[in-house]
């Protein structure tokens, strides 16, 4: 259930922006939680012709979620071969894989201490804000992530954990990665389809992995603690020495989604739990339809929906959690040659397992 405050912070940060191709709007808001665990990564400009948009749901603390908000997007940069040939969904699922790998050791440690939680009973740092980079940020100058020797050399990598829902949006071709249970929809023709798998261990794919790797599920928690079945950071779920990162107890392995657009798309929403807990993908399709020319901005848009989402009381929990949505709104006509089929290709997991773009 988590802690909660006596009334909830509703204040939002709030962003918009646009290009000849798209238009986004974002909000997220602490709701009634005691801290703010949610980020998020907006950028039109990943490079010319790419776009990148990411939400970032916390647990046990925000810094690995605020981590993988500064850094996931660079480093899909980074992954050479796939990324300048043009494989993006290569590219970002190394990524995911390379924010587990950045976290540990020294330089881990003093970046996550830097993003304002204390790691390891270190004290004295103070919060930061939930970062959102912008567009000047996603071209950091190389950096290839030399480790460094110090007091935390050994630091395996941080004990709470983030779930990483991301949207690449280039020419015609819509790549979505998701690891977790933050999720990605898209709106076409008015139709709502999911583009990402929430990770619940409760799926027999997520199951097995977990037995094999000698976990086990408890109330619908893996080791009767954690709801969801894969996520960067959480460590202590990741140390079985004689398996590869995909087939730990919980992974970072992403599932990978590519999606050819056509001109009967409208928007793509990413969003993270606390908004799926209490609208399904087709209800919030249809509210946003009933209010996206109503409204000055669409970052309004996701303000209605924050508030719409926001529980009157803590009693059942439903509507208690942190919230963030990035509503990204394509320009017509999409693809000149009105290509109105779906064209996916999906890649996923260790466990193979075919992702489809399904209809609620």
């Amino acid at each position: 259930m988590g802690v909660y405050l006596s009334t909830p912070k509703t204040d939002k940060l709030s962003e918009n922006g646009e290009n000849d191709r798209l238009k986004f709007g974002l909000s997220s808001m602490q709701g009634w939680r005691a801290s703010m665990e949610d980020a998020h990564s907006a950028l039109l400009d990943l490079d010319s012709k790419t776009a990148f948009f990411g939400v970032f749901d916390g647990h046990g603390g925000r810094v690995v979620a605020k981590f993988c908000a500064k850094y996931l997007h660079s480093q899909v940069l980074k992954q050479g071969d796939a990324y300048s040939t043009g494989d993006l969904g290569s590219a970002v699922h190394r990524a995911f894989f390379r924010m587990d790998e950045m976290m540990r050791g020294q330089r881990g440690w003093r970046e996550l201490s830097a993003l304002g939680d204390k790691i390891n009973k270190f004290s004295g740092m103070i919060e930061g804000l939930i970062w959102s980079p912008r567009g000047s940020d996603s071209n950091n100058q190389q950096d290839d992530w030399a480790s460094e020797e110090g007091p935390h050399s050994d630091f395996t990598g941080p004990t709470c954990g983030s779930t990483a829902c991301v949207a690449l949006i280039r020419n015609n071709q819509l790549i979505v990665a998701n690891a977790g249970d933050s999720r990605c929809v898209i709106s076409r023709a008015g139709q709502a389809y999911n583009l990402s798998r929430d990770h619940k261990p409760e799926l027999a794919a997520e199951r097995e992995r977990i037995m094999k790797a000698g976990g086990f599920i408890h109330m619908g928690r893996v080791n009767g603690s954690l709801n969801l079945s894969r996520a960067i950071g959480d460590v202590e779920f990741k140390q079985n020495k004689f398996l590869p990162p995909e087939k730990q107890i919980v992974t970072a392995n992403p599932d990978i989604n590519v999606v050819e657009l056509c001109d009967e798309d409208d928007f793509v929403v990413v969003a993270c739990d606390g908004i799926w807990d209490c609208m399904s993908s087709q209800q919030l399709v249809n509210f946003i339809h009933e209010h996206i020319n109503k409204e000055s901005s669409l970052s309004a848009v996701c303000e209605k929906v924050l508030d719409r989402c926001l529980a009157p009381s803590t009693i059942t929990g439903e509507g208690c959690d942190n919230m963030t949505m990035i509503l990204v709104q394509f320009k017509k006509p999409i693809n000149q040659n009105k290509m109105s089929d779906v064209a996916e290709q999906s890649t996923s997991s260790a466990d193979e397992t075919e992702i489809h773009v399904a209809e609620e």
